[in-house]
């Protein structure tokens, strides 16, 4: 099977289910940026971190995928089977948070996202994993979606952060704290 297919050399692609739309369409762009969002997990996971966090970027990438398939979809064909997100899902990524917050001190200011690279990836992460959500939210404006959807990137967007932390202590390293102007 070959890479390209010619398709979409003239700027329209195909949902999953069949229909034709233009490549900036709306799901086109909230599942593009999804894929963005994994491909930064995907970094994450190939970085030096402990077997643990190893673990759940691997589900939170499958999952991610899950995700994916689930706003490509045009939802006029009931017979496809496509993988639905569910409270399970979220679960897990809450565990996740619970788990890593154990071995966290309060957070009592604002800090940046920055210590190390690991964090850095974090934090990008976890941008581009609030702009996935935005852009679900404004599709959920205009088409069906699943609200399982916005919650879970809700959480793993928290997730982000408290790992950016995490990263920055089994490391050894100091949170940069905010310096608000005065």
């Amino acid at each position: 099977m070959k890479i390209y297919t010619k398709k979409g050399d003239k700027g329209k692609t195909q949902l999953f289910g069949g229909t034709k739309v233009s490549k900036d369409n709306n799901r086109l762009e909230c599942y593009g940026t999804i894929d963005e969002l994994n491909a930064y997990i995907g970094h994450i996971y190939d970085q030096d971190i402990d077997i643990y966090s190893k673990k759940i970027m691997l589900k939170v990438q499958n999952t991610l995928f899950d995700l994916g398939s689930n706003v490509a979809f045009d939802q006029k064909n009931e017979n496809t089977h496509i993988p639905f997100l569910d409270e399970e899902d979220v679960r897990e990524i809450e565990k996740g948070i619970d788990k890593i917050e154990e071995k966290l001190s309060p957070l009592t200011n604002f800090i940046l996202p920055s210590g190390h690279p690991i964090t850095s990836t974090c934090h990008i992460a976890r941008t581009v994993c609030r702009r996935a959500e935005r852009k679900l939210v404004a599709l959920m404006g205009k088409e069906k979606v699943e609200e399982i959807n916005i919650k879970y990137l809700n959480r793993l967007s928290d997730f982000l952060f408290v790992l950016g932390r995490y990263i920055l202590v089994i490391n050894g390293k100091e949170e940069v704290k905010w310096q608000k102007k005065t």
